[in-house]
């Protein structure tokens, strides 16, 4: 039986295995279909994780985490979980194979993946001039003028933020209000180089063999396309949480998520369900950067240490 089985290797996975093996578990398996590393593994440039002087890929920042973690005892199997259960005090985790292991904990750590727009020209110029991470990219358009489409309360934020580094923002917006707290629409009002572009549909993104150079738009109630002249987009439609491991047949899940299905812990990682944890962007309110999972890994390796006893 493991001690503790996590469901991601991603940071969050990752630095729970490194924090739960050191820390005295025994049986730790994490349980990743790919190479770990997560989703930043496929960004070209990374210039903000803590003590990494030097610009870096995403590849070359998570190179040497899972030999660390690894080190001290933490077990790799290539596999999809598909179901966690649990009966009493005891989790079963079945795998793609069809094959199932017991543990006394879990750890979701599987992570979400931004919501496609599904616009011409997104696959194509997807990490060269689109990004959906202000935090993460905006520096890269310092003083320049971008554009962003959503109308929630994320897509809202984002826009002020970039707009503390940009020379402009463009907020593109399908309908003519927004779907966000009315503070946050009112802080996003007050910012004088974010040009609200409403009621409109997102018809193209263009550019050539440099990246984005352009964005065009229809307006709904004349038909009339406009350019955005702009070397960067920002996508902000929502994310879906990777959260099928924890579906049981009736349709519940094993732990309360909330309506976007986002995984409720408390401040130690903790959810609804005894000895069940989960950490980085699959849980609620995660900030949706590397040394932040890692963060929560860390803190839900430490709780669980303690759970087990």
């Amino acid at each position: 039986m493991l001690d503790l089985a996590i469901i991601g290797g991603g940071p969050a996975g990752l630095t729970a295995g490194l924090y739960a093996t050191r820390g005295g578990l025994n049986n730790v398996t994490m349980f990743e279909m790919g190479m770990p590393g997560g989703q930043i593994t496929g960004s070209s440039e990374i210039e903000n994780y803590p003590g990494q002087a030097e610009v870096v890929t995403g590849m070359e920042l998570m190179e040497n985490w899972p030999a660390q973690a690894m080190k001290f005892g933490l077990k790799h199997e290539m596999n999809q979980v598909t179901n966690v259960t649990k009966e009493g005090d005891i989790f079963t985790i079945t795998t793609g194979d069809g094959k199932t292991q017991e543990a006394k904990s879990v750890l979701l750590a599987t992570g979400s993946v931004p919501r496609r727009a599904g616009f011409k020209g997104e696959d194509e110029f997807f990490g060269k001039g689109i990004s959906t991470c202000a935090t993460c990219d905006g520096f890269f358009y310092k003083n320049k003028e971008v554009a962003l489409i959503g109308g929630g309360d994320s897509a809202l934020e984002e826009a002020v933020y970039l707009s503390k580094i940009c020379s402009k923002v463009y907020l593109v917006h399908r309908r003519d209000t927004y779907r966000a707290a009315p503070s946050t629409i009112e802080h996003m009002k007050a910012c004088e180089n974010i040009e609200e572009v409403t009621n409109v549909t997102v018809e193209e993104v263009i550019g050539d063999n440099t990246g984005v150079t352009g964005l065009i738009v229809k307006s709904k109630e004349s038909d009339e396309t406009r350019q955005l002249d702009v070397p960067g987009v920002f996508v902000f439609v929502g994310r879906d949480v990777l959260n099928d491991p924890l579906k049981q047949e009736d349709g519940s899940f094993l732990c309360d998520v909330n309506e976007q299905g986002e995984v409720i812990v408390d401040l130690k990682m903790k959810t609804s369900v005894p000895g069940l944890y989960a950490a980085g962007d699959v849980r609620i309110d995660a900030a949706k950067q590397v040394v932040c999972a890692a963060g929560d890994g860390a803190t839900a390796a430490v709780n669980i240490i303690e759970y087990i006893g």
